[in-house]
């Protein structure tokens, strides 16, 4: 059993690591903008359009002969449940900008629902995890281990199904809002980053913690009841035992009362008792066999 509640506590220590890890990072999605080039300055020579440094007058029609995807900039962005960071095109910094502000109005009551699911994920399997090191280190009882196995595989789940909702509803507001967020800031091409794949990871060891402490619940239970049950049996053999040697002893004793009793009876009865041969007087035997000839 201490096995099993070991693998259950290092599973759910691995999703709380990874759930809290997910929650902060801004890595969740990431990919690339496609923005316009800047006007080329003395600051900046490259990745821009060259209008003619002499032209000076601001009436005169300047083309660019850049085309097609030359004429824009791909910078590279990454998004968090909170905040979306982005190149600065300017300077080798980044903007952030809060990623609820960024969701469309539609999609912000499912955002908040998601983040509000997030953190009573984490909460959960705190309290998860909580319990199940209560049971390991402060469980003496049994049956008190018993319950505090229960109460933590229950949190457990309830945890990794929050966690699920969450992580779904997150996935679906984020791409609504690569449809109809701001122009300026929708992806050209993107994918799940490492953070999406943590919030997952969590998610799966999440469940394995869950079901590793339902089987460890489980399976204590029955070899309990399989303890009780021969428990029981064996009590019922000795006294079936012991009932059976008293009752025999019991049927002896009435026997030998009874054969007492009926020895008694026959004495009082009146029957004669044989007498014995050396108290016969011989001489008297024989006065009694001549008076019988005459």
């Amino acid at each position: 059993m201490k096995t099993r509640t070991l693998l259950s506590l290092s599973l759910n220590f691995f999703a709380l690591f990874f759930a809290i890890t997910a929650f902060m990072t801004t890595y969740w999605c990431v990919g690339t903008q496609r923005v316009p080039k800047p006007k080329c300055s003395k600051l900046r020579t490259h990745q821009c359009i060259d209008y003619g440094v002499n032209e000076t007058d601001p009436n005169k029609v300047v083309y660019s002969w850049e085309t097609g995807d030359d004429r824009f900039l791909f910078r590279q962005f990454h998004t968090g449940i909170w905040f979306s960071c982005e190149e600065n095109i300017h300077d080798e910094s980044e903007r952030c900008r809060s990623f609820i502000d960024l969701a469309p109005a539609s999609e912000k009551g499912m955002l908040w629902l998601s983040l509000v699911s997030e953190m009573l994920y984490i909460l959960l399997l705190l309290v998860g995890f909580s319990l199940m090191c209560m049971e390991l280190f402060h469980s003496s009882n049994v049956i008190d281990g018993l319950k505090l196995n229960a109460f933590a595989a229950v949190f457990t789940v309830l945890s990794g199904l929050l966690g699920m909702v969450a992580h779904v509803m997150y996935t679906q507001v984020f791409q609504v809002t690569v449809s109809h967020g701001p122009a300026d800031w929708r992806p050209y091409n993107w994918d799940y980053g490492w953070s999406f794949c943590l919030a997952w990871a969590s998610f799966t060891c999440c469940m394995g913690a869950s079901v590793t402490t339902l089987n460890s619940y489980t399976k204590t239970v029955i070899e309990f009841r399989h303890k009780r049950k021969t428990f029981e049996q064996t009590i019922r053999s000795e006294n079936a035992r012991e009932a059976y040697g008293y009752y025999r002893d019991r049927s002896l004793h009435s026997i030998s009362k009874s054969v007492d009793v009926y020895s008694s009876q026959s004495l009082k009865s009146g029957r004669k008792t044989p007498t014995p041969a050396d108290s016969l007087d011989l001489s008297d035997y024989a006065a009694s066999l001549g008076e019988e000839q005459c």
